[in-house]
C-alpha cells in the first residue's frame, strides 16, 4: 500500500472516529455552538442503525430464547447506569449525557417509543399513564386527613367522591404539598435491566448469532418505595418491557459514555447488540412453562450461577458440535 492510499484511509477512519464525538467541539467560538453540525455535516448525515438481515425459518437450525439480568452495580455496566440526574435536567453535564433509563423515558413521554408492554412476551401494551403510576405515588398524611375531615362535610362537596374533594381542596390552597407524602422513582433507583433475546444458528453463514427481543428496567416502584420501612430489603421488579427492534432508532441516536476515549462514544444500540455488558442467565424457554432458575434452585445463589453457566455452555456447545464429525 503506497503512502497516498494510506493517508486517504487514515483520514477516513479519523473522520469516522471523530463523528461519534461531540460535534463541533474544537471549532466552536461560543458554548452555544457546541453540538451543532455544520451544513456539510448535515448533508452527509445519514447515520441509522445497522439493519438486521432477514432470517428465513429454513435457515435456522437451532434457536433458544434466553432471559438475562444486567446488574448495574458491576463496573462494566456503568455506561448503562450513569449519569443519574433526572430525565431532561442534564445538570452540568449537558443534555447529551443521559443514562439508558432517561433515554427510554424521554422517548416514551415524547411519543417516539410506543412499543411498551407489561411482560417479556409482549402481549399487552402499557400506556404512558400506566407507566407513570410506577414512577410517582402520593398519599395524604395525618395532618392532611385532619384538614380533609374538617372540610368534607361542607355543602358544596355533597355528592363528590374523596378524590374530587381532595383535588378541589388542593386547588383552593386548603391542602398543600406539606399535607401529602410523596414518592418518586429516580434514575438512581434503577438497579438492573432484564434482557430477553434469542440465540440461533444460521446455517447459511454457519455461525451462532444473537438477537435482542426485549429490554426492561428493574427498580422499586414508587408505591413500594413509599411504604417500605427503613432498612427493609425490597426487591426490584420489572417496570415495563420495551420491544427492542422498535426502539433501535431511539437508542441509536443516544450515545453512551466511553471512559477510555470520549471522542469515540458508542450508541446504546451498538453497545447492546455487541453485548458489551455483563449479564447472568435467569431463565431459558423450557417445557415447564419457561420457569426461572430461581424457581427450581431456590435459596442457593451458588447453584443458580452454576446453572446459568450450564445454560450458556449448552448453547455454545451446539455451535461446536456442528463442526464435529
Amino acid at each position: 500500500m503506497n503512502s497516498r492510499k494510506f493517508s486517504v484511509m487514515a483520514a477516513l477512519f479519523l473522520g469516522l472516529a471523530t463523528s461519534y464525538g461531540q460535534s463541533n467541539l474544537l471549532n466552536a467560538k461560543t458554548p452555544d455552538e457546541i453540538g451543532k453540525k455544520t451544513a456539510a455535516e448535515d448533508s452527509l448525515d445519514n447515520d441509522k442503525p445497522l439493519p438486521y438481515g432477514y432470517i428465513g425459518n429454513r435457515d435456522v437450525l437451532f434457536s433458544k430464547k434466553i432471559w438475562e439480568t444486567i446488574d448495574l452495580n458491576q463496573r462494566i455496566n456503568y455506561p448503562l447506569y450513569f449519569p443519574t440526574e433526572d430525565s431532561g435536567s442534564g445538570g452540568n453535564l449537558g443534555s447529551d449525557r443521559k443514562s439508558l433509563f432517561n433515554v427510554l423515558i424521554e422517548a416514551i413521554q415524547g411519543g417516539k417509543l410506543t412499543e411498551v408492554y407489561d411482560d417479556s412476551y409482549f402481549t399487552t401494551k402499557k400506556t404512558l399513564q400506566d407507566i407513570e403510576k410506577s414512577f410517582f405515588f402520593e398519599e395524604i398524611n395525618d395532618l392532611g386527613i385532619t384538614i380533609y375531615n374538617r372540610n368534607q362535610g361542607l355543602k358544596k362537596y355533597k355528592g363528590m367522591n374523596e378524590d374530587e374533594i381532595k383535588a378541589d381542596l388542593r386547588k383552593n390552597g386548603v391542602l398543600t404539598d406539606e399535607h401529602f407524602t410523596t414518592s418518586r422513582l429516580k434514575p438512581s433507583d434503577i438497579a438492573a435491566y432484564q434482557i430477553v433475546g434469542t440465540w440461533y444458528f444460521d446455517k447459511r453463514q454457519g455461525e451462532l448469532k444473537y438477537r435482542i427481543l426485549g429490554l426492561s428496567p428493574m427498580g422499586v416502584d414508587a408505591f413500594t418505595k413509599a411504604r417500605a420501612t427503613a432498612g427493609e430489603d425490597v426487591q426490584p421488579i420489572s417496570l415495563f418491557w420495551i420491544f427492542y427492534p422498535g426502539a433501535r432508532d431511539v437508542l441509536h441516536k443516544a450515545k453512551a459514555f466511553n471512559d477510555k476515549n470520549s471522542t469515540a462514544s458508542i450508541t446504546f444500540d451498538h453497545l447492546l447488540n455487541a453485548r458489551r455488558f455483563s449479564a447472568v442467565v435467569t431463565k431459558e424457554e423450557n417445557i415447564y412453562g419457561d420457569r426461572g432458575i430461581d424457581e427450581y434452585l431456590q435459596e442457593n445463589a451458588q447453584m443458580q450461577l452454576l446453572e446459568a453457566e450450564r445454560v450458556r455452555d449448552k448453547i455454545r456447545n451446539y455451535e461446536q458440535d456442528m463442526w464435529n464429525y
